[in-house]
């Protein structure tokens, strides 16, 4: 019954994010609009409001091509497991409410990050379109090189908590947000998030100019409609645990949403305003910048958490 009890609200909170995800894509073509000077969806329902939905239903009802060279059952699959890697990742979200909740959060974040390299991976390779396979290779490439530095920068950040509960993490800010305290360390985790989630200035997956729509290329209707939902899963989970790491946590705060929105919004921001990066430039920045300097962090916080410990001891 207990279990039943879980998976009911697991269901619930996935729907509630599905939801979320469907007024983040409002919001971004409402931002872009203002930036580029236009109104943006303003038609259906009240203001735009029902645009998201009507996307939906367009999407889904569209006839859904068979691209008769393609490998049929990774082409199909891919999608779904998108999503699902995207909505299962929420796992880890520490709420007090009897959700699932357990000790090795973090870890089981960093594994699922690391399965959506798989998903898009496929996709781009059952296509047989040279254009989706030269997005996939790129993504995987892009997404390897930028979990080293973000799964160092959380390392350091887990040097400070002394475990890999995020709820530690409420506990620890209390008195004054990890962002005041690393701040050039969030900067460098933001920009890894938006590399992890293929965002411009680092969608080189999906570059439209070179690449007509990247590993999505040779999808439509329903399948489409399922990387894009996958996509938008993941901003707003990188941008849940962002609020959680660096801006004080405390998820059952109305304010804490509000720091979640914000970060979000910057996603859009970065989008509106910077063009996109040259791809040697982007790997360069992993390894030869990001890198060290997350590494030096890294020691930096553990010789830190060591003097003090000692230092208690004493």
């Amino acid at each position: 019954m207990e279990v039943l009890v879980k998976l009911l609200k697991y269901l619930v909170l996935i729907i509630f994010i599905l939801v979320a995800v469907a007024f983040f894509t409002l919001l971004e073509r409402k931002v872009l609009g203002s930036i580029q000077i236009r109104k943006g969806p303003d038609k259906v329902g009240f203001v735009g409001l029902l645009q998201p939905f009507s996307d939906a239903v367009k999407l889904f009802t569209k006839e859904q091509i068979y691209p008769t060279v393609s490998n049929f059952i990774p082409y199909f699959v891919s999608p779904v497991v998108s999503l699902f890697v995207s909505l299962v990742v929420w796992l880890v979200s520490p709420y007090g409410v009897g959700f699932i909740s357990f000790n090795m959060s973090v870890l089981f974040f960093l594994c699922c990050m690391s399965l959506g390299v798989y998903s898009t991976m496929s996709a781009g390779w059952s296509s047989n379109s040279k254009y989706s396979l030269l997005g996939c290779l790129r993504a995987v490439a892009q997404t390897i090189s930028y979990e080293v530095s973000l799964a160092v920068i959380l390392l350091s950040m887990l040097f400070l908590v002394g475990g890999f509960n995020l709820i530690l993490f409420e506990c620890y800010q209390r008195d004054i947000w990890f962002v005041f305290v690393a701040f050039p360390l969030f900067l460098l985790w933001f920009t890894s998030c938006l590399a992890e989630t293929n965002r411009t200035p680092f969608d080189f997956a999906e570059g439209e100019s070179e690449l007509v729509s990247g590993f999505s290329t040779e999808y439509g209707s329903g399948g489409f409609a399922l990387i894009f939902m996958a996509e938008y899963a993941s901003i707003l989970f990188m941008s849940f645990i962002s609020s959680i790491i660096f801006l004080g946590s405390g998820l059952m705060s109305f304010f804490f949403y509000i720091k979640v929105s914000m970060v979000g919004f910057c996603f859009v921001w970065v989008r509106g305003t910077l063009p996109r990066f040259r791809y040697d430039k982007l790997m360069n920045l992993a390894w030869k910048s990001f890198l060290p300097v997350a590494l030096n962090f890294c020691s930096f916080f553990l010789g830190l958490k060591i003097m003090f410990e000692v230092l208690l001891m004493d």
